[in-house]
């Protein structure tokens, strides 16, 4: 099997996955999983693609992944997982759809306005 590269993006967020045959292990930036997402949640968010399909001790995957926060790269990981489990196999995509893991999350940060504090929040108003 030759590897397969795929993309994964979130807010600001992108990752990058590459998948090859393996025993199940998972490189983040050059760190092991474990130290690079602290916690649980975060963990089973990037396993979740693998472990719908079946292959969690199947492949080897290398990621590299920038910008945003934890949560966001942990998320942009999944996507990339997601489309690279597709590339293997057209009919995990009947199992990863319903499970909302292969579309893009559009939502991003709303810019900051002039004349306003933030997006939304204005100056605070004084009537007199």
């Amino acid at each position: 099997m030759d590897t397969i590269h795929k993309i994964g993006r979130r807010k600001t967020a992108v990752a990058r996955v590459y998948l090859s045959e393996g025993k199940g292990n998972i490189t983040v930036n050059k760190r092991d999983m474990e130290t690079y997402f602290p916690t649980a949640t975060l963990q089973y968010k990037v396993r979740q693609p693998l472990t719908l399909t079946d292959n969690d001790k199947t492949y080897d995957i290398n990621v590299n992944v920038f910008g945003g926060g934890i949560t966001g790269q942990a998320e942009a990981i999944r996507l990339a997982l997601s489309r690279a489990m597709c590339e293997v196999n057209e009919e995990h995509r009947l199992v990863l759809k319903p499970e909302g893991l292969m579309t893009r999350d559009p939502r991003m940060v709303e810019r900051k306005k002039f004349g306003q504090k933030k997006a939304r929040k204005k100056f605070q108003f004084s009537k007199r």
